[in-house]
């Protein structure tokens, strides 16, 4: 087998094996999270104006929650390095499944506040220590792959999420609360009873943790890096925030923007398995520039749509390159790693969460004082910069083990 180095990629088997069972257990968890996200994402505003929250409150309690993921970021790897990933994942779940049935019978604004907020700090540790599993166990010629399953799971719960979401709200609007929390307590006996960490495939030997200023140092990690910022920006910013407010402007109802939403959904979810294998197969930089150029061309193309099949098609075709963005980064970032724990993999999961922050404010207010078109040009900014960031990694072809 051949060493990889600083930009390279790793060496890629004739007959790749199957993933390792952890993988697939990790996605199974990974889709009831995201499935209990879709059950009280819809239903939230209207629950909290049943408090007497207003447009403003209603978007602090949605921010709120991104807030909270990014202030407890930090501390993650720590924790995952003292008492282990498998029991942090756990306690995160545990903290998520806690947060939403208190949400549930919670008596004010003000307890729906700090409940949501208990509920982003599990969401963090619950996707850094998931996420630091992963590319522990997966071996390193199957890192794309292994990132796709697990985003699978995450699509798949979130497409069937806000429908069961909005059946659940006819009988209460705190069921789906309370059903969330339900299929979170089944994860964390899932997690605790199936999972086992001490299988370390993805960890190369002799290698320690990388420190994170050494991380730094590192080209692959920084354009990883950029690509999760991107993908925070555009999906909470540009897809959450702006296409519903363009989707009405063009006087269309809302279900219109759950039709666009589930057409790309859909999309992704096809395309997420075949883009790891790509990623493997063809190696990190060449999945990065593909997986940048065709979601940067998507979103510059919506600077000058007026239309709404347009902006489904487009929406669509952001889909495509987001499946490739949703593993290559997640490989570049266990290749660097080397699939050891740490705080590398807390700060790449951190900058996917400044994204999710600073996209929504910057995009809302771009498009309010310069212009829609300009708002939709600050998504395609950032993910022209890493497409040309991705260009600069050096390429290696596959090498095959003998």
């Amino acid at each position: 087998m051949t060493t990889a180095g600083p930009g390279s990629v790793p060496p890629v088997a004739a007959a790749q094996p199957g993933l390792p069972r952890e993988v697939y257990v990790l996605g199974v968890v990974g889709g009831c999270v995201m499935l209990g996200l879709g059950l009280i994402l819809p239903v939230l505003p209207v629950y909290a104006a049943t408090f007497g929250a207003g447009p403003a409150q209603v978007g602090a309690l949605v921010a709120l929650f991104a807030l909270t993921r990014l202030a407890a970021g930090p501390f993650c790897g720590r924790l995952g390095a003292r008492f282990g990933e498998r029991r942090v994942l756990v306690v995160g779940l545990l903290l998520c499944a806690v947060s939403s049935a208190l949400m549930a019978f919670a008596g004010s604004y003000g307890q729906l506040l700090v409940f949501r907020g208990l509920g982003g700090v599990g969401s963090v540790l619950f996707s850094v220590s998931a996420l630091t599993t992963l590319l522990a166990v997966a071996p390193a010629d199957q890192r794309g792959r292994a990132g796709a399953v697990f985003e699978a799971g995450f699509l798949l719960g979130g497409i069937c999420g806000p429908a069961l979401g909005g059946l659940l709200a006819l009988i209460a609007l705190s069921a789906p609360f309370l059903a969330y929390a339900v299929l979170l307590l089944g994860a964390a006996a899932l997690t605790s009873a199936v999972l086992r960490t001490g299988r370390t495939a993805g960890a190369e030997p002799g290698r320690d943790v990388v420190r994170l200023p050494v991380l730094l140092r590192d080209r692959r990690y920084r354009v990883a890096c950029l690509a999760a910022l991107a993908q925070g920006w555009v999906l909470f910013g540009l897809r959450g925030a702006l296409v519903p407010a363009v989707v009405v402007a063009w006087r269309h109802d809302v279900t219109w923007v759950g039709w666009a939403f589930t057409a790309s959904a859909v999309v992704q979810a096809l395309l997420i398995v075949p883009a790891g294998r790509f990623v493997d197969r063809a190696g990190r930089p060449p999945a990065m520039v593909a997986g940048t150029g065709v979601a940067a061309a998507a979103i510059t193309a919506m600077v000058f749509v007026d239309g709404y099949a347009w902006l489904v098609v487009l929406l669509c075709l952001y889909a495509a390159g987001s499946a490739l963005l949703n593993a290559a980064p997640v490989a570049l970032v266990g290749d660097v790693v080397a699939g050891r724990a740490g705080s590398g993999v807390a700060v790449f999961s951190m900058c996917t969460d400044v994204g999710a922050v600073v996209g929504p404010v910057v995009v809302g207010v771009v498009a309010e004082r310069v212009g829609v078109p300009a708002a939709f040009g600050s998504g395609a900014a950032l993910l022209v910069v890493a497409f040309v960031a991705s260009w600069t990694l050096t390429t290696a072809r596959p090498t095959r083990r003998s």
